[in-house]
């Protein structure tokens, strides 16, 4: 190549550009070593340089924004310097259209390009220009390439269930007991750290997760599940206390299950152990991801019938919820739509319990618990999950083989994944459990219904029984007290009362 001899008066100005792909470590070693290569190219030509622009652990091939490089154009565009050094061609560019806008910058500005490895990249002639892109167009290549393996090598690990790598999933990584090294990223000195099996379950955090299925399986709430974690004192595998996002996130992992994930996409099962049947898994996604859950935060129900008792006055279907207002020394039931009297909240809830745990005590309570799953046939819906799954695969190569149209694609995919739908309901089922289980059969129900929480009390509450809250007798009552008991109606959704 030509070496351009644009050149101005007086000193030279240069500036230095670095910049490095992947730094696995964080201790911008690779940079380093590229700004000690170009200072000295920099040095031996007698170069003033002006400015260093770096930009660690970013790809020029990703597309993500490089803040360094993008600063370096606009000074040079200003006029800072009229030389650029880097370490490489490629540290600068992996795309034709940043090529091209920096061929158009160094052109308009008179700038040159002098690399450590592959020499002068000389942009003011025709022929260097050519170097300059068949330069840009193999790098592309190579960086194509490179994702390519990457991406099937993802995939095969994938498809044999192996770990992909990354932060460590709460609930597996047991130690092997080997130690290997690795550089802290605050010191950037060597360290030693232990092996981990990411196949191998960590008890105290298998516990948790299966925990948090039955909680949620059995009418608990995911802040109850959070709150459990907390008092357990569990954190996220990096140490930070686990929110209510974290939760979610957890639960709905198909890897509990052992099922392994390519690109959001279940394609087999893994080689780790499994933290909770499938059954299980899919029951709790189902609860999740249901559109009528609310998941915008807001206050927690803090009373057994708030927004499930109902109003018992002539043409109203509203829910009663708890109030202080109206110049009351105590928490009251009152209508949403603000008409009537009030109901004590802590003696209606103690009165509702004590009938609820009165039902559950009697010798037929057995009775009301609903038909157990036992006729769901949980192995052969995973089997026919699978094979509907690999006919999704199987449809999509031969879509992609161009043997079949899209329509034909579009028609036949929806098929199978409604079926997948059908089927993820019925494994749903068999892993639901009645919030009354914990209660029917107990020795003491009522010291059972104590340890309950709240959110398992309110859907034992939901299933069992309507509360109507009609109007009250004025005055007292033959028990003396001024409480209406007789106004309040029980409808029973199971059994007799």
């Amino acid at each position: 190549m030509t070496v351009s001899n644009r050149r101005p008066a007086g000193p030279i100005r240069a500036v230095i550009y670095v910049r490095i792909s992947q730094d696995r470590t964080g201790a911008g070693l690779g940079v380093d070593r590229q700004r000690e290569d170009c200072q000295a190219l920099a040095d031996r030509n007698g170069w003033n340089v002006v400015e260093v622009y770096v930009d660690n652990d970013i790809s020029a091939y990703s597309g993500k924004k490089r803040p360094g490089y993008r600063q370096m154009l606009a000074d040079l565009d200003d006029g800072l310097a009229t030389v650029v050094i880097a370490w490489h061609n490629d540290r600068l560019h992996r795309s034709p259209l940043e090529l091209e806008e920096y061929i158009d910058l160094s052109q308009r500005r008179g700038v040159d390009t002098h690399t450590c490895q592959a020499g002068v990249i000389d942009l003011s002639t025709p022929g260097g220009r050519m170097t300059a892109r068949i330069h840009g167009v193999v790098a592309r290549h190579e960086s194509e390439h490179k994702a390519e393996r990457v991406a099937r090598a993802r995939m095969q690990k994938a498809k044999a269930g192996e770990w992909g790598g990354g932060i460590r999933p709460f609930g597996w990584g047991v130690p092997t007991g080997e130690l290997t090294k690795r550089v802290d990223k605050a010191t950037g000195e060597e360290v030693e750290v232990p092996v981990l099996d990411m196949n191998k379950a960590v008890p105290e955090e298998a516990a948790a997760i299966e925990a948090g299925h039955d909680m949620l399986l059995s009418g608990g709430s995911l802040n109850a599940w959070v709150k459990w974690l907390a008092d357990k004192g569990l954190t996220t595998t990096r140490g930070n206390p686990i929110g209510p996002q974290e939760a979610r996130d957890y639960l709905l992992r198909a890897r509990n299950a052992g099922i392994a994930i390519y690109k959001g996409e279940e394609i087999g099962k893994g080689t780790w152990d499994a933290l909770v049947p499938e059954e299980k898994h899919r029951a709790v996604v189902a609860i999740l991801k249901d559109p009528s859950r609310r998941t915008t935060p807001g206050s927690q129900p803090k009373w057994l019938g708030s927004l499930i008792y109902r109003c018992g006055r002539p043409g109203c279907t509203a829910f009663a919820y708890v109030t202080q207002s109206g110049g009351r020394s105590y928490p009251s039931y009152r209508c949403q739509t603000a008409h009537g009297g009030g109901r004590r909240a802590s003696t209606l809830d103690e009165y509702v319990q004590d009938v609820i745990v009165e039902r559950l005590s009697r010798d037929d309570a057995q009775d009301l618990l609903l038909p157990g799953p036992e006729n769901i046939d949980v192995s052969g819906l995973q089997m026919e999950s699978e094979t509907i799954r690999r006919r999704l695969t199987d449809v999509a190569a031969t879509f992609g083989a161009g043997q079949i149209s899209m329509p034909q694609f579009t028609e036949a995919s929806g098929v199978a994944r409604a079926q997948l739908e059908g089927i993820s309901r019925q494994l749903a089922r068999a892993a639901t459990q009645d919030p009354l289980v914990p209660l029917v059969g107990a020795p003491d129900v009522r010291k059972a219904w104590k340890a309950m929480d709240l959110p398992r009390q309110r859907a034992v509450l939901r299933e069992l029984v309507d509360v109507t809250l009609m109007s009250p007798r004025r005055g007292r009552m033959p028990d003396g007290g001024y409480f209406d008991y007789e106004a309040i109606d029980f409808r029973w959704k199971r059994g007799k009362a």
